[in-house]
């Protein structure tokens, strides 16, 4: 696995529907693998060059974009007032930096900023502080000199935060839900180059999943899939559930999802799925989730319905500046990417 590369998509700034930096760097990347193209949503579409026509499309999506914030409004004293792009809990926000994209492409450094404790009431003091109390300030002092910096209303705030090593097997970062889906793609990609199969693998690298997984509904209907797998940094439970009811722990590889609060997962790919892994002694996990939701979601839906999996990685402190997560189960992930394709065919396929 190419670290650097891997450091470099979890580090790059992308809240849902700003995503370009994120799509033009893999694009670059990925520019040997065969064709490409980006629709007006910003999702990226990569074809293999072995592709044949006939065979069964197998749709690999990983969403681009990152949970974040936008500028609402820039007070006269420039402090900047925002709101939040995707699921946050707003207790995770304050005290940290971020960073504040201006209208030329560059980013300025700020700090979320809230009431000091030496302020609030009692009654502030035991609740969770509400995003319309909160601000960022990024050192104005001045509405004229924030703009004078490229700072306006609607400009797109991502978290600071830069991916760490911190042993050969655990990661610390921001945006692994899910760069790290995006990772085990062009991992898996790179890796079938020169190979025949007896499918059409096309890596969708999607907009927009955290606000509704919107991108993956338009590319699912634009690419007309027979079969999709989603790649996702799936939130691990294994902080705060008993060992008992454990179904998503860092270090024992990848999840495999029955149902979540937008797909029921399709049993016949599901079982094939959990097959494959066993076949090549791949260690994976199995979850049922009543909440949450991935891309399957909407791409399940799309034309008379594609037979879809999630493969998850699992993520610890998912939509927030710093996650945690294991090399071993990304591996893992991109492994039985590979063995599935490896396996799969029309007959199978038209058995789901």
């Amino acid at each position: 696995m190419n670290r650097d590369r891997l450091k470099t998509i979890c580090d790059l700034g992308g809240v849902s529907g700003f995503e370009d930096d994120v799509v033009f760097y893999l694009q670059e990347e990925l520019k040997e693998i065969g064709s490409s193209s980006i629709d007006s949503m910003l999702n990226l579409y990569v074809h293999r060059s072995e592709a044949k026509e006939g065979k069964p499309v197998v749709m690999l999506d990983a969403h681009t974009d990152e949970v974040g914030f936008m500028v609402r409004l820039i007070r006269p004293n420039g402090l900047i007032e925002f709101t939040t792009i995707g699921g946050w809990v707003t207790s995770n926000i304050p005290a940290h930096q971020v960073l504040v994209r201006t209208v030329d492409g560059t980013y300025i450094a700020g700090i979320v900023g809230s009431k000091p404790p030496h302020y609030i009431t009692e009654s502030e003091r035991n609740q969770a502080p509400m995003i319309e109390n909160l601000y960022i300030d990024i050192g104005a002092s001045s509405r004229k000199e924030v703009h004078d910096l490229g700072i306006r209303t609607g400009n797109p705030i991502v978290p600071k935060a830069e991916l760490e090593f911190k042993d050969d097997e655990i990661i610390f970062g921001k945006a692994f839900d899910d760069r790290l889906g995006c990772v085990a793609i062009v991992e898996i990609l790179e890796s079938l180059r020169g190979k025949s199969l007896s499918v059409n693998p096309v890596g969708i690298f999607s907009s927009q999943e955290e606000v509704g997984l919107r991108g993956a509904q338009v590319a699912a209907n634009t690419l007309k899939p027979d079969a999709a797998i989603c790649f996702e940094g799936t939130p691990a439970d294994d902080t705060f559930e008993s060992a008992d009811r454990q179904q998503t722990v860092l270090g024992k590889g990848p999840m495999l999802r029955y149902i979540d609060s937008k797909m029921i997962t399709n049993p016949r790919f599901q079982r094939f799925a959990l097959d494959v892994a066993k076949k090549y002694d791949i260690p994976v996990q199995t979850a049922v989730r009543t909440g949450g939701a991935t891309n399957a979601g909407a791409i399940h839906l799309a034309g008379g319905g594609v037979p879809s999996i999630v493969i998850g990685v699992p993520v610890r402190y998912s939509h927030t500046h710093y996650s945690v997560a294991s090399l071993d189960d990304l591996r893992g992930a991109i492994a039985l990417g590979i063995a599935i394709l490896d396996e799969l065919n029309q007959e199978i396929i038209d058995s789901f």
